[in-house]
């Protein structure tokens, strides 16, 4: 990454520290904490961070954006699914969470890359220890968690509820994640210059606006719209300041 851009990402670090961290961090932090612990002691979720990591160099996103993902989809569920369910299975379904957010992103840069994500992940499951249905989840999440397209039902309720927690916890990002992380991720792989991003970047603060109704869990309406809302204060901001560098 070039100079002016490295400066460029510095102010966008700058901006979105000044806007504060979303609520869902501080409202459920015990849920975030307890999904941390168990996704850094699962050797599972160590050998799927390997086959990710072997990727790398083609998903656009970084290692990062999956390890969020993954946590946060657990503690989604954390936050939804354990007050109904025997610690056991709460423990086993936060383990599918942090499978799918591990691995939704396996093929990121194919067209369709959530479904041929989802068969990429297929594949590779079968090595694992998992039941047909728990694949079945996994890849059901990954096929339905690409933003703008029609979501598929899926007939199993632990499938659709991985799905959904799994799309909300990949929108998150798409809040301050978006200018810290994911925006230079991408530009870094694309080689694009800063003339570059600004001459799009409305363009993508529309497709950000748009993510703000779309939450599907019930944590994700409560707590997504935030995630969103300082996203675009944070967007707006850079926009606005290098306007004026540049004018």
């Amino acid at each position: 990454m070039d100079r002016e851009l490295e400066e460029a990402k510095r102010l966008a670090g700058r901006i979105a520290r000044s806007t504060g961290s979303p609520r869902f961090y501080a409202e459920k932090k015990k849920e975030v904490e307890a999904s941390r612990r168990l996704f850094r002691s699962s050797p599972f979720v160590r050998e799927c961070l390997d086959l990710v990591s072997e990727r790398e160099g083609g998903i656009g996103h970084g290692i990062g954006h999956s390890r969020k993902v993954a946590i946060d989809a657990g503690a989604i569920t954390l936050v939804e699914y354990a007050p109904f369910q025997q610690r056991s299975e709460v423990r086993r379904m936060v383990l599918l969470a942090h499978v799918a957010g591990v691995l939704h992103d396996i093929r990121r840069l194919e067209e369709d890359h959530a479904r041929v994500s989802a068969g990429e992940a297929a594949l590779l499951l079968t090595r694992f220890d998992l039941a047909e249905r728990e694949i079945a989840a996994i890849t059901g999440a990954i096929r339905n968690h690409e933003a703008f397209r029609p979501a598929e039902i899926l007939a199993d309720p632990l499938a659709q509820f991985l799905s959904d927690a799994l799309y909300d916890a990949d929108k998150f990002r798409w809040g301050p994640d978006n200018f810290t992380e994911m925006l230079w991720d991408m530009v870094e792989y694309r080689k694009a210059s800063l003339d570059a991003l600004l001459k799009r970047f409305l363009k993508g603060m529309e497709g950000i606006t748009r993510i703000r109704e779309t939450f599907r869990t019930q944590t994700g309406r409560i707590y997504g719209p935030d995630f969103i809302d300082r996203g675009i204060e944070i967007g707006m901001k850079f926009y606005t300041a290098m306007l004026e560098l540049k004018s």
